[in-house]
């Protein structure tokens, strides 16, 4: 099975880069990068040294019900590209030292509870996979396991 590397989609992003309200009604807090630790959830490239970035709240469910989780993420505070949705993994993820959190959610954005692990970057592939294997995940979040920070969404691939 093949998957896909989902980025939050590019009209949300834009919105918050000209000024809307995070998840939480807050405006987003606009800093300089240190390029250490602040990766885009929209190009999925980290933010480099010297370039400004957002951070705001961020909900990636599109109606409030028990399992919508809201946190912090980063975005470019300026206009970047979205990252391609393919099957590549895209290199920030790869080039990580810690681990990321899988978890495996319903057609009706319900968490799958036997569907959730922490997993390496090296593993990322073939377990994204594997879980989107079973009929009753719809698809997956991707996670930090250190701060448990939505990364991207995880879907099947169209071969």
């Amino acid at each position: 099975m093949t998957i896909k590397f989902v980025a939050i989609d590019t009209p949300t992003v834009r919105r918050l880069q000209t000024g809307s309200t995070d998840a939480y009604g807050n405006t987003p807090v606009r800093r300089l990068s240190d390029g250490k630790g602040v990766p885009c959830r929209h190009c999925l490239k980290p933010v480099r040294a010297g370039e400004a970035y957002l951070t705001l709240s961020y909900s990636p469910f599109s109606e409030a019900q028990p399992y919508a989780e809201t946190g912090p993420i980063f975005l470019h505070a300026d206009p970047c590209e979205r990252a391609e949705e393919d099957a590549a993994m895209p290199a920030m993820f790869h080039a990580s030292n810690h681990a990321y959190i899988l978890r495996g959610y319903d057609g009706r954005d319900w968490i799958t509870y036997d569907v959730a692990e922490v997993v390496a970057p090296d593993m990322l592939e073939e377990r994204a996979a594997a879980m989107l294997g079973r009929a009753d995940v719809a698809y997956l979040h991707m996670r930090s396991s250190r701060f448990n920070c939505y990364q991207c969404r995880i879907e099947r691939g169209s071969s």
